[in-house]
């Protein structure tokens, strides 16, 4: 008991009292008390009507719609990518893998702050070399579009957790009995044929975590958005539902609503997660 003692408090400091506190803090809301709006502003118990503001507002249902499609086409994207990555790094004909590891994992190390500003520069139109190769050939890419935004940050996203989630499938290899490798080979495997018919099948349950990791970083991610932001007209403030939480508290002075719009984020990513988790782990 006293070993996880204080674990369980700093727990319930750091974890559990703020999770409390947004769900109180949701209850309310700061607004005028009389009707013709000289009695000062008031933070009054609305109950549920935050939640309904919430659930009735198109921007916020426009904002998870895009995160939907993002998640749906980014994510197995990514983890078909770590997949690859790790099973060229497991097999003898990937030289140097501790080399390989460490070039892959690097950008996860890489703040994501400082991570939006460089593809800000490889995104813009005057300074982007990427565009201007596109140029070279007569192909014009606006990477800051309209239509065109959403999957720049999906390329910010998988360059950052690709090499993180390459790691998750990796460990799940290493922990492979190598008696399976060589039985296969006395029966005339080769290394495809091993790579499909028994890594694959142990990396199930690895696939299991990150696709649920995934699942819960998307529907909360922030910062790209937030740093692309400043260079393309087409994120508004209202673009990603945190960004619509933030928006709500220090643009709008109204932290109940952004404390329900956090709660609704985090009920919405808890079943998602759930139900992904339960589907894919019977199946692994």
């Amino acid at each position: 008991m006293w070993l996880i003692g204080p674990f369980v408090v700093l727990y319930l400091f750091v974890y559990a009292a703020p999770i409390g506190y947004s769900v109180v803090q949701s209850m309310f809301s700061r607004r005028n008390v009389t009707s013709l709006g000289f009695g000062g502003i008031q933070t009054v118990f609305v109950g549920f009507g935050n939640y309904a503001a919430v659930l009735t507002d198109p921007e916020f249902w426009a904002s998870m719609g895009r995160i939907a499609l993002l998640g749906f086409v980014q994510v197995p994207i990514m983890l078909a990518l770590a997949v690859a990555l790790a099973l060229l790094i497991d097999s003898k004909v990937g030289r140097g893998s501790r080399v390989f590891r460490l070039v892959f994992f690097l950008p996860y190390a890489v703040p994501g702050v400082i991570a939006g500003i460089l593809w800000s520069f490889l995104y813009g139109p005057t300074l982007s070399p990427i565009v201007k190769g596109f140029a070279e050939f007569g192909v014009s890419v606006d990477f800051l579009g309209r239509d065109t935004v959403l999957w720049a940050i999906a390329n910010i996203i998988t360059w950052t957790f690709a090499g993180y989630n390459m790691l998750i499938a990796l460990s799940a290899l290493q922990a492979v009995p190598a008696e399976l490798y060589e039985a296969a080979r006395i029966d005339g495997a080769n290394e495809w044929q091993i790579a499909m018919q028994i890594k694959l099948p142990h990396l199930r349950p690895a696939l299991v975590l990150s696709g649920t990791l995934s699942i819960i970083g998307t529907i909360q991610i922030f910062t790209e958005p937030q740093t692309l932001a400043i260079v393309s007209p087409f994120i508004t403030s209202k673009y990603v539902p945190t960004m619509a939480a933030l928006n709500a508290a220090f643009g709008a002075n109204n932290f109940g609503l952004a404390a329900a719009t956090s709660v609704v984020i985090a009920v919405i990513a808890g079943i998602l997660s759930v139900v992904y988790y339960r589907i894919t782990s019977v199946k692994a």
